[in-house]
């Protein structure tokens, strides 16, 4: 634990260009033992096993197990329904009321609706500069969505990243079509790698922004700069009041490349991070909050620096991306690691991290709740691309 970063610019594979297809998996999250054959696997152990890599807890007892009153997952996902829809590099998954995912992809830079299991392009996000991890990533709804209709999405434009907007209209005979992109936030640095690119909406109205160290080591410990942050928007851009240091955007710092984002029933925000060749992490984010890189990472108990709830000591296991919480349980799916990570939460603790899908899906890129409970879980990779949905049940 707390090791000093490694200098390494990327763990991920880059990935080719050529058309792929993809396809969603529907899975039911019941009640059982993690151990239901077929379900699950871990390196080197049984099926639905938790690894010996992750630990739980904070602070110089990391590792110890389970943090106090957090377990095990109590739902193990299974496989119901495998969708071939013809997505290439999916990297965020959004959801009309109605159920309809509105999904980003990277490369090309189009937004896709999926409804009634077929695939439709509705528009396609202007000025994307992709390349190395940078492209079309991000995207979230307003809250409000139903009266303004804004689509949001975070992209990599020639000179920075950045944040835009635009209407998701639908016209009478249930078309969907996306307005021009009006961009409400820029300046946040980009590199061939680091992007960060994660955004959602809180349960404050506020649009909170995980963004990359876009290898500027010298950016996340410096609270002017937006490299290495969680900022904290008003839908028009600006920084939202009650920031905690003033009238910036900046909500937490220290961060190496946030791509996860996601709240628990009481409102309390996690974060899924990836750390250099060591320490991904899943973290429980305080506003002001200092989460150490490049000093340390993963959880050293370092006076003035806030340790990870979870880490991952080897990458070959996570590099966690898209997070979301049901029930109690944090799912991320983890991409070079290529399986869903499930951690049930307490409170603010943390327990021991369950791998499902080890090596059976591929890189699994973002985690998004549907309207009817269903999670889907999207895949990058060379051929094909594909989602996984879970669904709560008993």
């Amino acid at each position: 634990m707390g090791r000093h970063p490694a200098k390494r610019g990327n763990h991920r594979t880059r990935l080719g260009t050529a058309p792929a297809l993809a396809m969603i998996l529907m899975l039911a999250a019941c009640t059982g033992s993690p151990s239901s054959p077929g379900t699950a696997a871990t390196p080197g152990g049984t099926a639905g096993s938790s690894s010996a890599g992750p630990t739980a807890g904070t602070g110089p007892t990391a590792g110890a197990g389970p943090a106090a009153g957090a377990g095990t997952p109590a739902r193990t996902p299974e496989v119901v329904e495998k969708l071939d829809v013809g997505l290439q590099l999916p990297w965020s998954a959004v959801f009309l009321p109605d159920g309809t995912a509105v999904i980003s992809e990277r490369d090309s830079a189009q937004v896709k609706s999926i409804r009634d299991g077929q695939a439709t392009t509705i528009g396609e996000v202007a000025d994307v500069d992709p390349g190395g991890e940078g492209g079309l990533l991000g995207l979230a709804l307003s809250p409000a969505f139903q009266a303004d209709q804004w689509l949001y999405a975070y992209f990599t434009s020639a000179s920075d990243n950045r944040i835009a907007r635009m209407r998701l209209a639908e016209d009478a005979g249930g078309t969907l079509s996306l307005g021009e992109a009006e961009v409400i936030f820029s300046g946040m640095p980009k590199a061939s790698t680091h992007n960060g690119g994660r955004i959602r909406f809180g349960p404050d109205g506020f649009l909170y922004v995980g963004t990359g160290d876009s290898q500027r080591r010298e950016q996340p410990q410096d609270t002017t700069a937006l490299g290495g942050k969680i900022l904290r928007l008003t839908p028009e851009g600006r920084p939202a009041p009650g920031n905690p240091f003033g009238d910036n955007p900046v909500y937490s710092y220290g961060h190496r490349n946030v791509q996860g984002l996601a709240w628990d029933s009481e409102g309390r925000l996690w974060a899924s991070e990836f750390g250099p060749d060591v320490d991904d992490e899943l973290n429980l984010i305080t506003p002001g909050g200092n989460y150490g890189w490049p000093t340390v990472t993963g959880a050293p108990g370092r006076n003035g620096l806030i340790d990870a709830k979870v880490v991952w000591p080897s990458t070959s296991e996570a590099s966690p991306s898209g997070l979301e919480i049901v029930d109690g349980v944090a799912y991320t799916g983890a991409l070079r690691g290529q399986r869903l990570w499930a951690v049930p939460l307490n409170g603010e603790s943390a327990g021991t991290p369950v791998a499902y899908f080890t090596g059976q899906y591929g890189r699994l890129r973002d985690v998004a709740r549907a309207p009817d409970g269903a999670i889907w879980v999207l895949s990058n990779n060379r051929n094909p691309d594909f989602a996984l949905i879970l669904r709560a049940g008993s």
